[in-house]
């Protein structure tokens, strides 16, 4: 009969191991790594969630972070040391009129469908932007709509809240703190008088890599 005092060989192991292995996990991930993923690495009964917690309060002021990216996790400099990251180049690339605001569309309205998009600016969307938007794994296809025809959605991807420094899409800002800082104009936004190829006069930082 085994003696109830010693330690099961099946036991997860003590939280501050857990920690060490999530640690671990997150470091090595080139991508953010969701809870399932922590789940299915760590041993059996581990709980990856409340490791997190504490980790992620063990790296609060520090010159990285753990930061939530949608589902998942994953480390980044901490933003006020941004800076020091930061590489002088400059790389010629511009989204077009029409690609920034279907995304802010996606990004607002998310699920919505090509109809709704179109509805919303009152123009029609080339397939060229949808495709732009999606090589650049800032949206992706969501589910299809139970209505007739099932036309698929489109919603934004983690990429794209990462590359933003996101956690969910309740983070985007509200329109007058867009304009405010001159990622917006002061037209009305998507309207008929936008056409598909009509490029923004000026870049932004916000849709820069």
């Amino acid at each position: 009969m085994s003696d109830p005092t010693e330690p099961s060989l099946f036991a997860a192991p003590p939280m501050a191991e857990q920690e060490r292995m999530v640690e671990a996990v997150l470091f090595a991930s080139a991508e953010p790594v969701t809870l399932a993923e922590l789940t299915q690495r760590l041993p059996e009964g581990s709980d990856p969630a409340e490791a997190l917690v504490t980790l992620r309060r063990r790296y609060e002021g520090r010159g990285v972070n753990i930061v939530k990216v949608g589902n998942a996790y994953a480390f980044r400099t901490a933003a006020d040391l941004g800076h020091l990251m930061h590489k002088e180049s400059v790389e010629t690339r511009k989204l077009s009129r029409a690609a920034i605001e279907t995304l802010a569309i996606v990004a607002y309205h998310q699920p919505v469908t090509r109809a709704e998009i179109e509805e919303i600016r009152g123009v029609a969307v080339s397939r060229g932007t949808v495709d732009q938007l999606i090589e650049l794994d800032w949206i992706r296809f969501g589910r299809r709509r139970m209505t007739p025809g099932r036309p698929v959605t489109f919603v934004v991807t983690d990429h794209f809240l990462d590359h933003f420094g996101l956690e969910t899409t309740r983070d985007l800002p509200g329109l007058k703190e867009l304009r405010a800082a001159g990622l917006l104009d002061s037209r009305p936004l998507p309207g008929a008088d936008a056409t598909p190829d009509e490029e923004l006069d000026g870049q932004t930082e916000l849709f820069e890599d």
